[in-house]
């Protein structure tokens, strides 16, 4: 059971700003791009949940062809995309937010149970929460709505190290729940310590596809990986 995308290209204004992408996202294992501004890792994630078109190539649900279906269909098959920015409701309160998602009371318990320091705001608009604690919602809400897959495109833009690091073993408990985690991050050491795979993105091509861990062992190659060479 997996994600699939093979070779696929996206293009934006008069060129790709994607050339030929593979990778495959097993259930239960945590797969994370890395690679400069600009190298496309974002674009990557909008053609592959449906916000913008793929010009071509295959993506894949367990099996089923899905490049030509609508992002909420894609969303329906269980591909969640958690976007930059932290996609809040911020006049709802934080329980209002996951019952946007959430099918059952066992799936709002389950997905507040991530983040136990919401408890004491969860009747708070989220409009009042502090950047981190936004993130949980918007990490609480994806869980509840129990998806097969979910991309996280900069998890970590506008918080402090610190506190992604309270965020990174969330995701690896979500992946040893079953799910397929798709990390594109910016704290490309932080982020390759919790992965099992790792791509480097550079100028809309694959410049390393491999074990996240041997990747993370060896500085030139990494620095390769980014300089594209």
């Amino acid at each position: 059971m997996s994600l699939k995308v093979t070779d696929v290209v996206v293009r934006r204004g008069v060129g790709p700003v994607i050339s030929g992408v593979s990778l495959e996202v097993h259930q239960g294992s945590i797969t994370t791009i890395v690679g400069p501004n600009g190298a496309g890792k974002t674009s990557l994630l909008e053609s592959l949940s449906g916000i913008i078109p793929i010009a071509s190539g295959g993506l894949e649900i367990d099996g089923q062809e899905i490049s030509t279906l609508s992002r909420r269909q894609r969303s329906l098959l269980g591909l969640k995309h958690v976007e930059q920015g932290r996609m809040i409701f911020p006049s709802l309160t934080v329980r209002e937010n996951l019952t946007l998602t959430a099918r059952s009371k066992a799936d709002f318990d389950e997905a507040m149970s991530l983040f136990p320091e919401l408890e004491k705001r969860i009747d708070s608009p989220t409009v009042l929460l502090s950047g981190g604690e936004q993130q949980m919602v918007v990490l609480a809400r994806t869980f509840a709505a129990r998806p097969r897959y979910i991309m996280i495109d900069e998890m970590s833009l506008g918080l402090a190290p610190v506190v992604f690091l309270r965020l990174v073993p969330v995701i690896q408990g979500i992946a040893q729940s079953g799910v397929g985690v798709l990390l594109v991050e910016q704290f490309a050491h932080l982020a390759l310590r919790a992965a099992t795979d790792a791509l480097v993105v550079t100028s809309g091509k694959v410049s390393y596809h491999g074990p996240a861990q041997e990747l993370l062992a060896d500085e030139a190659l990494l620095r390769n990986a980014y300089l594209g060479q």
